[in-house]
């Protein structure tokens, strides 16, 4: 079994798509990540520490619950999987894949050819860069295959 860490977007159903094929495909996966609910992930700073005086001190206490999340979360993966696409700005995934990285986590990296210039030194440092999840998925599967 392993547990996989899916970095990425947060604002389309990319995770769920990803743990429907490899569900399809019978792996031995255990997936965990960053906080879905955008909501809960924007204002989690505010529910445990109580209200803050201003957006941007709201936003530096979410980030540090969040940062908390993604490190105990990545530090108990045993593979990265950064999914970076076209329609949003990926932050958090630039973030979770330099994390993966220094934390020396297997990493496979999924962007469209066309990002290859702006992700080329994520990429530089990934196990492996794939443009789609159908090749991430088989690049696990093959983990399992016997000899």
């Amino acid at each position: 079994m392993l547990t996989v860490y899916l970095a990425g977007q947060i604002h389309d159903d990319w995770r769920k798509q990803f743990k429907e094929k490899a569900s399809a495909l019978e792996l031995p996966l255990t997936f965990v990540g960053p906080m879905e609910n955008h909501d809960r992930s924007d204002n989690i700073g505010e529910e445990i520490l109580g209200k803050q005086p201003n957006p941007v001190l709201k936003d530096e206490a979410a980030s540090k619950f969040n940062n908390l999340r993604t490190q105990v979360l990545l530090n108990k993966s045993d593979v990265v999987i950064a999914l970076f696409g076209e329609k949003y700005k990926q932050w958090n995934s630039a973030m979770d894949a330099a994390t993966a990285i220094a934390l020396q986590k297997p990493l496979i990296l999924i962007r469209p050819e066309s990002l290859h210039h702006p992700l080329k030194e994520i990429s530089e440092k990934a196990q492996v860069t794939v443009e789609t999840m159908d090749q991430a998925l088989q690049a696990l599967a093959y983990i399992f295959e016997d000899n």
